[in-house]
């Protein structure tokens, strides 16, 4: 049986931080952890293992028995299905979940189904097909976590152009982001946190997703993937992002909506929920320039673990999925009828702009 918990409360719409550490850039370097090792040991520290405890329902000593009954659940409800049953895979599926069974097994489900149903996102998904996204500057990871040890997720859609490459790609490289964001223990339990540059975004990129994407996008981010995105910052948004957020938000969850945090060009708002110490000097930070670099040769030094990942036959062949399922049961008129409302809201974004 499943252990039930409640929702994590709504957030606050500003996120305190508490009081901001010394103005000294970090030290130089970039830290981000490498992959866990085969067998499971953990690596959090005393003070993670409370937060855990506290925040996800996760008690150490019974960590392992919780995987143990996740993989039981797979292999009794699922025998079918072709997924990694290794503690720490599973560990990541379960803090997303705070140890709900159910519900972490339906995140696993939801997570391969996704995979399947966007076939040009996640066919020969790995780095090298990519590179000429992050060549862009289209993302980077900031290379110190917050003082909450969340790492920075920084986007910048201006520097993408319809006629650059599908938009599919940028979506592609999100994911191998995340995916490699989630692998130590750290962010499975800090969670990350969003900061989207809109700096040059015009009427082409606002318009080009659409519903039907936007609506695919969302789903991965908020049920299909085992990540907690605690906040998203935007800054300098054109007022044309009235209409692209009027595209998104009802696909939003109410808690993950009330994440999303608008600060304009106004630095000092962000500083208030992503303090200097961690931001490049393009946000008016103290750490350095902003290096895109470093993010890149991380994914791109990661080939050959994609390559194990996802490029492998269908881990759902043979698997019987119920209908409610995300991407499941949708209709051949599905994407026409997005079509159709997209109209409207592209009517929006003209007068918007």
């Amino acid at each position: 049986m499943a252990k039930m918990m409640s929702e994590e409360s709504a957030p606050m719409r500003h996120i305190d931080l508490g009081s901001p550490p010394p103005l000294e850039p970090p030290a130089a370097g970039y830290r981000f952890p490498g992959p866990p090792p085969p067998n499971y040991s953990c690596t959090l520290t005393p003070e993670l293992v409370a937060k855990a405890r506290e925040e996800l329902q996760e008690k150490p000593e019974w960590r392992l028995r919780d995987v143990q009954a996740l993989r039981d659940m797979v292999l009794k409800e699922q025998p079918n299905l072709r997924t990694r049953l290794d503690d720490a895979f599973l560990l990541r599926f379960l803090r997303a979940r705070k140890f709900d069974y159910d519900r972490a097994m339906q995140l696993l489900l939801n997570y391969h189904t996704s995979r399947r149903a966007w076939p040009e996102v996640f066919q020969d998904l790995k780095p090298s097909t990519i590179k000429h996204v992050l060549d862009l500057g289209f993302l980077t990871v900031l290379p110190h976590p917050d003082p909450n040890g969340r790492y920075i997720l920084c986007l910048r859609p201006g520097k993408w152009k319809a006629n650059d490459y599908p938009f599919e790609d940028n979506i592609r490289a999100i994911y191998l982001t995340l995916e490699k964001l989630i692998q130590p223990e750290e962010t499975q339990v800090n969670g990350i946190v969003i900061l989207a540059d809109y700096t040059g975004v015009g009427l082409s990129q606002a318009s080009n997703p659409g519903p039907f994407l936007a609506k695919k996008v969302v789903s991965i981010l908020q049920d299909s993937f085992p990540i907690r995105i605690k906040a998203v910052n935007i800054i300098n948004e054109p007022r044309i992002f009235k209409g692209i957020f009027a595209i998104i938000k009802p696909f939003l969850k109410e808690k993950m909506a009330e994440r999303y945090v608008l600060h304009g060009s106004d630095l000092r708002s962000l500083h208030r929920n992503i303090p200097r110490s961690v931001l490049p000097e393009e946000y008016g930070g103290v750490a350095g320039h902003l290096d895109m670099s470093a993010w890149s040769k991380t994914l791109l030094d990661s080939e050959e673990e994609f390559i194990v990942e996802f490029c492998q036959p269908d881990p759902l062949e043979g698997v019987v999925l119920p209908d409610s399922m995300p991407f499941q049961g949708q209709q051949p008129g599905g994407a026409a009828q997005d079509d159709d409302t997209f109209r409207g809201l592209r009517s929006q974004l003209y007068y918007c702009y």
